[in-house]
């Protein structure tokens, strides 16, 4: 069996270009993260669905701590129910890494400074807790600012809620994890209908999770920095009557209305962050280049009509 094996982890990132982990993991940078910190789940999801990733959100989740977000590079594994030639398979596997305990403690052992578990325990929460009490300690002590996914149960909900970590977790039962074992470690993990990849960033929040794929994070930023100089600018000019709802939700704003809001992002301080932006594309849509218009398009998830018949949302 191939657990948390680096060519494997390669092959399924292999689009990332950035730095890695020893094992292969994406390693998205601090800096990054926090500026996804800054960002709303809503301005996250949006360049995903319209980039092709629309499995990347799952809500129905309990949390450890109520309005505690989470962010952090996803660990993942994946566990099935048990077999024994498969459960033989995976502990000889473990035996010959080093690997000590049980399947979710070789998991949980392999976790650094602002790691997240992401576990795909099949929706199993009776002999399906993944953590309780002392795993949730180890992995606030290796992650510091991480925390864990489980598509599963926990135990020991009490002394876990006097630990500062986030975890998300489908149920809660008194026995402990039996009956299963790991068929996938650092692999393509199933939560719910979101699907997730070794480094990605996970984004908690009290809707639910959000997996950002490592090699999205730079379209992700670029395209909320954009959608929030737009409200920035316009917000102000619908309370006051100057651009109407219609104006303003327009995927594509004519020559005068970008070049104002460009020239809103120069001149004033508000607009400090967001100055020296790609705004190629939007030019080009306010102009009437078809392909700039349908790009565009697409990023707002509007379908075309017949020419001339204007666009239909979906």
């Amino acid at each position: 069996m191939r657990l948390n094996e680096k060519e494997d982890i390669l092959d399924w990132t292999s689009q990332w270009t950035g730095e890695r982990f020893p094992n292969g993991r994406p390693k998205v940078s601090d800096e990054k993260i926090e500026i996804l910190k800054t960002l709303t789940q809503e301005e996250i999801w949006h360049p995903l669905y319209f980039s092709g990733y629309r499995f990347a959100f799952q809500g129905n989740l309990r949390t450890l701590h109520p309005g505690k977000k989470l962010f952090g590079r996803a660990v993942t594994c994946c566990f099935a129910p048990q077999r024994p030639d498969v459960r033989r398979n995976a502990f000889e596997t473990g035996a010959g890494k080093g690997w000590r305990g049980d399947c979710n403690q070789w998991v949980i052992d392999s976790l650094v400074e602002g790691d997240v578990v992401v576990c795909d325990l099949y929706d199993k929460v009776f002999k399906g807790t993944f953590v309780g009490g002392n795993l949730t300690t180890a992995i606030q002590a290796r992650t510091r600012t991480g925390g864990a996914v489980v598509w599963g149960g926990v135990r020991d909900l009490e002394q876990m809620r006097k630990i500062d970590v986030q975890v998300y977790f489908r149920g809660v039962d008194p026995t402990p994890i039996r009956d299963c074992q790991i068929v996938s470690f650092n692999g393509p993990c199933r939560i719910g209908e979101a699907l997730c990849l070794p480094g990605d960033i996970v984004v908690g929040n009290e809707n639910g999770v959000l997996f950002v794929p490592s090699h999205l994070v730079d379209t992700v930023i670029e395209n909320a920095f954009k959608m929030q100089a737009r409200d920035l600018f316009a917000f102000p000019r619908l309370r006051a009557g100057v651009y109407t709802t219609a104006d303003v939700d327009a995927p594509v704003w004519p020559p005068k209305m970008l070049g104002e809001l460009i020239d809103f992002l120069e001149r004033d301080e508000a607009g400090k962050r967001y100055r020296g932006m790609d705004w190629s594309l939007e030019w080009r849509a306010a102009q009437g280049d078809e392909a700039a218009v349908e790009e565009m398009l697409r990023r707002f998830d509007i379908e075309p009509l017949s020419p001339g018949e204007g666009v239909a949302f979906l």
